[in-house]
């Protein structure tokens, strides 16, 4: 069989899902990074300790589906090597606000102007998904970014997997949707849209989704 009909034949099948789960970050000091993950307020879903040699902490950062362990006898990894972890919010301001009122020290808002480009001071002024950011580390210096992002780009969510995993994350979409409707009914008279809740799904699972947005 040649490879083009393997290749053909295995595109026909379903792919099985594989969800990421969680990701093993180094520390040090089990018990303190356990204080600092539960200070910002991450679901405590597991501690887990067998004897002296084996012990597995489970955190979940909030409206996340992936969890992140630490502990005792998981990695060899030097503590505070894990870098680069990236966190999705909706509001970076709002996001890093709520990291410094809970001590993690996170830095000042930066945005680039593009893949690659230097860190720019402020928010991207004109407010584009994916462009804003804010770093934080845990006590062993494990590196944390937070990434603001509002509009996915294109295929990046299947419309049958739209979610919100978070209260702030609805009300976030059903604000900008709110918005986007009230111009459309300028555009269509002013009068009331009585079919609003079909234009609302519409909008919020585009928008989600990256697909043009409804007018």
């Amino acid at each position: 069989m040649s490879d083009d009909v393997v290749r053909s034949e295995t595109a026909k099948t379903a792919m099985i899902d594989l969800k990421f789960e969680a990701v093993v970050i180094p520390v040090s000091d089990v018990d303190r990074a356990k204080r600092f993950y539960g200070g910002l307020g991450w679901r405590l879903d597991a501690d887990f300790p067998v004897g002296d040699t084996f012990r597995v902490v489970q955190f979940t950062p909030p409206g996340s589906p992936a969890s992140i362990h630490f502990g005792t006898g998981l990695t060899s990894a030097a503590p505070g090597s894990a870098q680069g972890f990236y966190l999705i919010v909706s509001d970076i301001d709002a996001a890093r606000a709520d990291l410094v009122a809970r001590g993690a020290g996170a830095s000042e808002v930066f945005h680039r102007a593009g893949p690659g480009q230097p860190a720019i001071s402020g928010k991207d002024p004109e407010g584009r998904s994916y462009s804003s950011f804010a770093s934080f580390k845990d006590p062993d210096g494990n590196g944390w970014l937070l990434q603001e992002i509002t509009l996915r780009l294109p295929g990046r969510v299947e419309a049958g997997d739209t979610t919100f995993t978070s209260l702030n994350e609805l009300a976030g979409a059903l604000r900008r949707t709110a918005a986007a409707h009230g111009e459309h009914e300028k555009r269509t008279g002013g009068t009331r849209d009585e079919n609003w809740p079909d234009w609302y799904a519409q909008y919020m699972v585009a928008e989600q989704i990256g697909q043009p947005l409804p007018t």
